[in-house]
């Protein structure tokens, strides 16, 4: 007797969003943009790997989530924290074919003051 199973692997990611940059990029969206990205999220916290359509290192750990509704093209700044922990920095709705090196250093940046005040919490334990 042959048994084929077959396994489905869903990870799950804790997403956690960094002070309230992420909130006000999303509120700042209407509502059937706000799903777009809310499925774009599920995608990063529930597979494994996402196709570089989706999700795409920039630079110093710094990756953006791509999000593509109604002709239009958003993208939502993160880093790992660890191997499950995303950390969502600024988000903006890109209108040029690059992005803004102001965008990714901002996102540096608060990926640098998530870390330092990580580091102080933990020190003070």
């Amino acid at each position: 007797m042959c048994y084929n199973f077959q396994y489905v692997c869903i990870m799950k990611r804790k997403i956690i969003a960094y002070e309230d940059y992420y909130k006000d990029f999303l509120d700042s969206l209407d509502i059937k943009t706000k799903y777009k990205v809310l499925y774009g999220l599920l995608l990063l916290e529930t597979q494994d790997r996402l196709p570089s359509k989706y999700v795409k290192h920039i630079k110093d750990g710094i990756f953006e989530l791509r999000i593509e509704y109604n002709s239009n093209i958003y993208r939502i700044f993160f880093c790992f924290d660890g191997d499950y922990i995303v950390i969502l920095f600024n988000g903006f709705q890109k209108k040029t074919q690059k992005i803004p090196s102001a965008e990714i250093d901002r996102a540096i940046r608060l990926k640098k003051e998530y870390e330092r005040k990580k580091y102080e919490e933990n020190e003070n334990l």
